[in-house]
């Protein structure tokens, strides 16, 4: 079972970019969950979602304690509390313009830990600083968990009756976008 914690703040759509994770897992045939854990609910507050995706049932219910793999969508969260329960090998994936080696320093860590600027991406492919979509991308590249095609044919289905074409073209080219320009892969 592969466990997922996602960092961000209310707006930000973290909660919306795992039930799409867990949505493209699905398709896949996967079992999956997908839940948030709130603070506050207002915007900006501090919020994490999570994940989980098994190639069999998954029985485990509560939040994710142990993530194998941790998102942080708001790099301004960046502190002690956001590698909390992580294993040493952990993935960790942060929305930064900063280099991985840079990021892994100010996250103290030694473990595996890539960059994308998703905010950029957004920016440039929807026209918003909404930085969840171009995160699905880098997730997909850096677990190999997820098919490229498969994140963008779910991202297709569930944005096609629900946005105009261009915020669906948008939202597709920030996937492949952030797919390609994650940083730290060897």
């Amino acid at each position: 079972m592969f466990e997922i914690r996602w960092h961000a703040r209310a707006g930000q759509g973290a909660v919306t970019a795992a039930k799409a994770l867990a949505d493209a897992a699905l398709s896949e045939g996967k079992y999956i969950q997908a839940f948030p854990d709130y603070g506050p609910e207002r915007m900006g507050a501090p919020v994490k979602a999570y994940n989980r995706i098994a190639e069999s049932p998954i029985r485990a219910r509560g939040i994710v304690e142990r993530p194998q793999v941790i998102i942080i969508v708001d790099p301004s969260l960046v502190g002690a509390e956001v590698t909390e329960g992580a294993p040493e090998d952990a993935v960790l994936l942060v929305n930064s313009a900063r280099s991985p080696e840079e990021a892994r320093k100010v996250l103290g860590v030694k473990g595996r830990v890539f960059t994308v600027d998703a905010t950029r991406i957004a920016q440039e492919t929807i026209g918003l600083r909404k930085p969840n979509t171009p995160m699905l991308g880098a997730v997909a590249r850096v677990t190999g968990m997820i098919q490229l095609d498969t994140l963008l044919s779910a991202t297709e289905k569930s944005f096609g009756n629900k946005y105009k074409r261009a915020v669906v073209d948008g939202n597709l080219a920030a996937i492949r976008r952030a797919f390609e320009e994650v940083k730290g892969l060897s």
